[in-house]
């Protein structure tokens, strides 16, 4: 039991980590906070049990559970807004009037953000438990919910909805600034990490000076930097046709319609004009970050050349097949996934090498043993071996079966993010990107 954030919290002990699940950062975000900037959250009386994690944000299914694997619905907009902590025992502080000499060091912080498309996926999922992750790296993970879809990036600024998404995001990194120390974890010591759209917004929040000075280093897995930011034009345009799509006007009387509606018809509104304005094998949401909104200030590739990441250490990579989860394969596939993950990858390696603070690039390899879809180590292939939550993906396409190398190559793998979160560098013979030629292979 400890206190943290509004109030007491009652975690579980699993084997040598200590967790705490399901901790509000911000209010629940409905009835007036709907696409509202996150809110400070109550105060609780009393222990709060923060012993499972919470709801997952409102979402349809990922368009990636073909290689994934299906999960049950499990979203509720009421207490969405949480975030998962897991910490060495030995970590947490001394209990109260223990000598000084056994106050334990504080640990390196890794707080991490799940892909999805900016419209699917949950902190709080089993594929991304971080107990084994803190064990092996003796670091605090923590991961996060953020607003998905129209919750999170529906554009009507004159109203308030200016990137919540992006907001809860920095309230995030706000809560574990100010309140990881009571689990053990180093504040000054934060390093912010995501795959997918995790990594789109890890280096986002490192490079908006709004949120910046919060980070030390960034881990960006899969980012994709192809991605050119919303125009607010196109946004705002994609708004109006969202409310002509529910029957609302544009106006203030329209968007308070639109906090009232059921979450579920929203939902099916976006849907639909996905599926009317969406292009086969093309993975651009309809809805995500809009420049120069909340959290995006500037394009982040322009934004990282021109220094705005300062001396901070960076770690990125990609799988090698990155875009046969969205249907592209061979020549096609490659030359997709070049222009949608891989040049601007390649850009922030050198720009990180040329300021003077190289960066660390790894290529992800391994792909399942019997692949009847040709996945190859398609996009996401990695996140089992970096949570080691293999038993999180039954039947799971891009994963197969799991052999005893492969839990080696987990080991490995996570253990050189980890060392990264701990200590900037990914131990072991790994060289920071200077050339095409320091890629750290995985797999």
């Amino acid at each position: 039991m400890l206190t943290a954030g509004q109030g007491r919290l009652r975690g579980t002990l699993e084997g040598a980590v200590a967790a705490f699940q399901g901790i509000p950062y911000a209010a629940s975000p409905v009835g007036a906070l709907r696409f509202a900037a996150p809110h400070p959250q109550p105060a609780w009386s009393g222990v709060r049990d923060a012993l499972r994690p919470g709801p997952a944000v409102p979402q349809d299914p990922s368009r990636l559970e073909a290689v994934m694997g299906e999960r049950e619905p499990d979203w509720d907009e009421d207490g969405c807004l949480t975030l998962n902590v897991w910490t060495p025992r030995q970590a947490l502080p001394a209990p109260a009037g223990a000598p000084a000499t056994d106050t334990p060091a504080l640990r390196p912080v890794l707080l991490w953000f799940h892909g999805g498309g900016f419209s699917s996926g949950c902190g709080g999922w089993d594929r991304y438990h971080g107990a084994r992750l803190a064990e092996l790296g003796g670091i605090v993970v923590v991961t996060a919910n953020y607003r998905l879809g129209p919750l999170g990036y529906l554009y009507l600024p004159e109203f308030g909805a200016d990137n919540p998404g992006c907001r809860d995001q920095g309230a995030a990194l706000r809560w574990v600034r100010e309140n990881i120390a009571a689990f053990g974890g180093d504040p000054e010591s934060i390093t912010v990490g995501g795959q997918s759209a995790g990594a789109y917004s890890a280096l986002a929040l490192a490079l908006d000076p709004a949120t910046g000075g919060s980070i030390r280093r960034v881990i960006a897995q899969s980012g994709p930097w192809g991605l050119r930011p919303q125009d607010p034009a196109d946004a705002a345009a994609t708004a109006t046709a969202y409310l002509r799509l529910l029957g609302l006007a544009g106006d203030r009387s329209g968007y308070e319609e639109l906090r009232a509606l059921p979450v579920q018809r929203l939902l099916e509104a976006y849907r639909q004009l996905a599926a009317d304005r969406g292009t086969p094998g093309d993975p651009t949401p309809l809805m995500y970050p809009v420049l120069g909104g909340a959290g995006l200030p500037q394009p982040l590739l322009a934004a990282a050349g021109a220094g705005g990441l300062g001396g901070k250490e960076l770690l990125l990579g990609t799988v090698t097949d990155e875009m046969t989860a969205f249907g592209h394969r061979g020549p096609e596939g490659e030359a997709a996934a070049d222009r949608f993950f891989g040049v601007g990858g390649t850009e922030l390696a050198e720009y990180r090498a040329a300021q003077g603070t190289p960066a660390y690039v790894y290529r992800f390899a391994r792909r399942p043993p019997t692949d009847d879809l040709g996945l190859g180590a398609t996009h996401c292939a990695e996140l089992p071996f970096l949570f080691g939550t293999f038993d999180a993906y039954p039947d799971a396409p891009m994963l197969g079966a799991v052999s005893a190398s492969d839990r080696a190559l987990a080991a490995d793998f996570a253990g050189a993010l980890a060392a990264f979160t701990a200590t900037g560098a990914p131990g072991g013979d790994w060289a920071p990107y200077r050339s095409g030629a320091d890629v750290e292979r995985f797999g």
